[in-house]
């Protein structure tokens, strides 16, 4: 085993349970504010969030949908390991793949977990971007199962951002976060009108 293996499988062991103390701090020394548009009901949903909002956007979505059965599409890189790790803590259950590898394989098992009345979680602009543009998987499962779309961001008052190509937004302790989540439709709509109706609606309410 080289160096970066054995460091890799150190990593997978002891980053996701750090990440998820990191994650539920910043949650409870935050003071939230939530803003609904739509209807949020108990029914399955396709749930999208930028990629560099993954710190506080499953915890969003879990105080709506704390018991339905989830699915997440997470990458295969290695940070995609530690995140998927952390999601199943959420209870959400991971189905690896991207738009690289592995993209036939977790479509399949996408449309499996959306069959089955999972919710699916799903980051339009990972794994590895541009930068919040939708790639065309969300907008086709979500038309596949006639699902509404569940639009998730927020808004620190007070924010470290990464210098990585997500710019991930980190909110600083104790400051004030709006915390969004956009309940939409695309019926109707061709893929592309979609996709430019999804990322506007995102867009409204992101860290840009």
């Amino acid at each position: 085993m080289s160096k970066k293996e054995f460091f890799r499988a150190i990593g997978v062991k002891i980053l996701p349970p750090l990440g998820f103390l990191l994650m539920r701090f910043f949650w409870f020394t935050s003071r939230k504010s939530f803003h609904i548009q739509g209807e949020i009901s108990q029914n399955q949903a396709v749930v999208v969030c930028w990629h560099g909002e993954l710190l506080i956007s499953p915890q969003i979505y879990r105080k709506y949908h704390k018991k339905q059965k989830s699915s997440g599409i997470i990458s295969r890189h290695f940070d995609g390991e530690i995140i998927a790790r952390i999601l199943q803590i959420f209870d959400i259950q991971p189905l690896r793949g991207s738009s690289s590898k592995g993209a036939k394989q977790v479509l399949l098992e996408s449309f499996r977990a959306l069959k089955r009345g999972d919710d699916l979680l799903v980051t339009p602009d990972g794994p590895r971007g541009p930068r919040h543009k939708i790639g065309d998987g969300a907008i086709a499962l979500a038309m596949k199962s006639k699902a509404p779309i569940f639009a998730v961001n927020y808004k620190p008052k007070s924010y470290w951002q990464l210098n990585s190509w997500d710019r991930f937004v980190i909110p600083k302790p104790f400051t004030h976060i709006e915390c969004y989540i956009k309940v939409l439709s695309v019926d109707g709509l061709d893929i592309d009108s979609a996709k430019e109706y999804l990322q506007a609606k995102m867009l409204e309410d992101s860290v840009i």
